[in-house]
């Protein structure tokens, strides 16, 4: 497996009318203390700016932090336009509250992992690590 040479890029985002972002603030502070480049979107994100955010910064992973119950129509169109935008290789994790009858679905539509409430911090860094693509290496 190729050396990674730069740090995990991550975009962190919360997208739709949730207006809670602490746990989201939580995780982007972890990533960066585990040395990820993390970019945080803020509040209140459409999955246009998401996806455009995403690209323009080159991100390894995007992280979504949902707890409005939107997840089942924001994710889909997330992972939709990544593919449409040819960044379908961008690794998407999901973190929230997202009942468990809705995992299936959201992986089927790209999402990689799904962190409910009570996962470890160590757990989300590693699955990142163990998982975002290798863009970032040397050639």
């Amino acid at each position: 497996m190729p050396q990674r040479t730069a740090p995990i890029r991550v975009l962190v985002a919360k997208p739709g009318l949730d207006g809670h972002d602490r746990g989201a603030k939580v995780i982007a502070r972890a990533l960066r203390d585990a040395g990820m480049e993390v970019i945080y979107t803020g509040l209140r994100q459409t999955p246009e700016m998401i996806v455009n955010a995403a690209i323009q910064e080159d991100v390894d992973c995007v992280g979504l932090s949902i707890l409005s119950g939107a997840h089942n129509a924001i994710v889909p169109r997330i992972t939709a336009l990544l593919r449409e935008r040819n960044a379908a290789d961008i690794l998407v994790v999901l973190g929230g509250t997202i009942p468990g009858q809705d995992a299936q679905f959201l992986k089927d539509r790209g999402v990689a992992a799904i962190f409910g409430p009570g996962t470890s911090l160590d757990a989300v860094v590693r699955f990142i690590r163990e998982n975002a693509p290798s863009k970032s290496t040397a050639i």
